[in-house]
């Protein structure tokens, strides 16, 4: 069963897209998706907001996650749909992963990615915290799980320091393994300092996944990662929080 109330960033394509429609696709769908994105104006968000126009439940809002003026704005227009009502599940998905080398990168490189893929999160979580702690207070006698409330960090094994591989060169991406490392650990941060206002902090490594980012050449479809991905939210509770793990549910170590 879905969570009920369930907010996603970067929906306008790939793996944040496929949540919503797969989320559609539960037997109990639920009942608000709160579809962030940086434009949602068609028609680049074509699929978007024709999913919007079949499904009343889908609620389409803009989202730049680096700029707090756009935040707070969300987060109004999100509460203003919660109409009293907590979020059950926030799923920090938008990312991004420039070509970047030990040779190639600089300031501009790093800033810039750990603006989109560290600072982005934590701005969106503390925004709205409060909604999330709602939803806990709401549901006092569940587990930490995502019917309760959960955070959700969209992380990668690149992001892994024990798991970074010798052939390196391979994957050119230093600036987002970087980003995503340190992703990793704002989410065991958050874990802990949650933990009281019974919301469950995870980071999730989606596979390597045909979209955008993952390219053509990737082994996962995006159809079968999310599938993966809505099984493993439906299935966490306290001893999955503050780890990383993939999308079939396996841990991987930080």
């Amino acid at each position: 069963m879905a969570p009920q109330r369930i907010l996603i960033t970067g929906c306008n394509r790939g793996i944040g897209l496929e949540i919503v429609r797969q989320l559609l696709n539960q037997p109990v769908p639920p009942k608000q998706i709160f579809a962030t994105c940086r434009d949602p104006a068609p028609p680049q968000n074509k699929k978007l907001h024709d999913l919007a126009a079949k499904h009343p439940s889908i609620v389409v809002i803009k989202l730049e996650a680096t700029d707090p003026a756009s935040v707070k704005e969300a987060t109004k227009e999100v509460e203003k749909h919660l109409n009293g009502a907590g979020l059950n599940v926030l799923v920090n998905n938008a990312g991004i992963m420039p070509a970047s080398t030990l040779e190639s990168a600089d300031a501009e490189d790093f800033l810039h990615v750990y603006n989109t893929n560290v600072v982005g999160p934590l701005l969106v979580t503390k925004a709205f915290l409060p909604v999330l702690k709602k939803a806990a207070q709401e549901n006092p006698q569940k587990p930490l799980g995502c019917h309760k409330a959960a955070l959700i960090n969209m992380s990668t094994v690149g992001g892994s320091i024990e798991k970074t591989p010798e052939n390196m060169h391979l994957f050119p991406v230093l600036s987002y393994r970087c980003s995503k490392a340190a992703l990793n650990m704002l989410t065991k941060c958050q874990s802990l300092g949650y933990k009281k206002d019974g919301i469950l902090c995870t980071a999730l490594h989606p596979g390597w996944v045909q979209t955008d980012l993952g390219g053509p050449g990737a082994v996962l479809t995006v159809e079968a990662s999310v599938k993966g991905i809505l099984k493993v939210l439906d299935s966490l509770s306290e001893k999955q929080s503050g780890i990383l793990m993939d999308w079939e549910g396996n841990t991987i170590p930080w």
